[in-house]
């Protein structure tokens, strides 16, 4: 074998290696999206059974969560459904309500959790003002407002929590163009109850 093919031998071999390793990571990618849009759809039909009331509604057999609300932003066309527990395991398939906060449509803080690049990634196009509806599985939609933005840093501050009002905190990891996962930063949207 002459040293050109074996040169070109190995430039292919590099190239088909490249390709595939590249293909690898777009799948992995885009599986997480799509997992994430596959899961809103079953848990669209878990949340009908909740709203029916059925008190447990897991969206598909092996589900260890189930729809406690409906979040929506509707200047923002977001309408997704809130899974109990914020667990990395629960917000693979939607953002996750913190078991220690107020129920939804009770008084208090109210915390919700999601991902920064799949269903909370609409937090950076929250404005001051903005609106967000939040549903309980009794059918009772309470309207906030959005009155506070801010990054903190989880290893020091804390998310103060309202003894008498309403109002509702979304988290999610910050920056929102991270290349790593996790991190100390969070972006937190504080909106407070309006009716």
């Amino acid at each position: 074998m002459t040293r050109r093919r074996l040169g070109d031998r190995l430039l292919t071999g590099l190239m088909v290696s490249l390709l595939a390793i590249s293909l690898w990571q777009i799948g992995e990618g885009s599986w997480m999206v799509a997992k994430a849009r596959l899961a809103q759809y079953l848990l669209q039909r878990a949340w009908t059974r909740a709203l029916a009331g059925e008190r447990t509604p897991k969206p598909w057999p092996w589900a260890d969560t189930w729809p406690v609300a409906r979040l929506q932003v509707k200047r923002l066309s977001v309408d997704v459904i809130v899974l109990a527990g914020a667990y990395g395991r629960t917000l693979a398939f939607g953002p996750g309500h913190v078991g220690s906060s107020a129920q939804p449509g009770n008084p208090g803080t109210v915390i919700l959790a999601g991902h920064r690049d799949t269903h909370f990634q609409f937090l950076q196009q929250v404005r001051l003002d903005d609106r967000v509806d939040l549903t309980g599985t009794d059918g009772h939609t309470v309207h906030y407002r959005v009155t506070d933005q801010r990054v903190l840093d989880a290893r020091r501050d804390g998310i103060p929590m309202v003894g008498d009002g309403q109002e509702v905190v979304l988290v999610t990891c910050y920056p929102f163009d991270a290349v790593t996962p996790g991190g100390p930063l969070r972006y937190v949207v504080r909106a407070e109850r309006i009716n």
